[in-house]
């Protein structure tokens, strides 16, 4: 490596090194954790088993809920009756409907 005289640069240029850096730092790291897991991997594998298997961790997101609510007029619209109620259900009861209305049938 070339010795720098650091007392001649700038500040913008201290600070343009200080970046580039803590980029090759992160950089490292990260080029470092994908060898770690890659390796760890390989050795469950060896082994006979998944990596998930071995921490308890699941890949597998879970699935979306299925609507059980639609608009009257739109049914486009839909909820699945968990959260926060949207505003065409809010609008709907207060006009007299029932949640059973706006049930989906099957």
């Amino acid at each position: 490596m070339t010795d720098i005289n650091w007392d001649d640069l700038s500040l913008e240029e201290l600070k343009a090194i200080q970046k580039q850096a803590t980029k090759a730092i992160d950089t490292f790291q990260a080029r470092k954790r994908k060898e770690a897991l890659a390796a760890v991997e390989a050795k469950a594998a060896e082994m006979g088993f998944a990596l998930g298997e071995l921490t308890g961790a699941t890949k597998t997101k879970g699935s979306k809920a299925a609507p059980k609510y639609c608009h009257p007029e739109n049914p486009a619209m839909t909820w699945t009756g968990k959260g926060r109620q949207p505003n065409w259900v809010k609008d709907a009861v207060a006009n007299g409907a029932s949640m059973d209305d706006l049930l989906i049938v099957k």
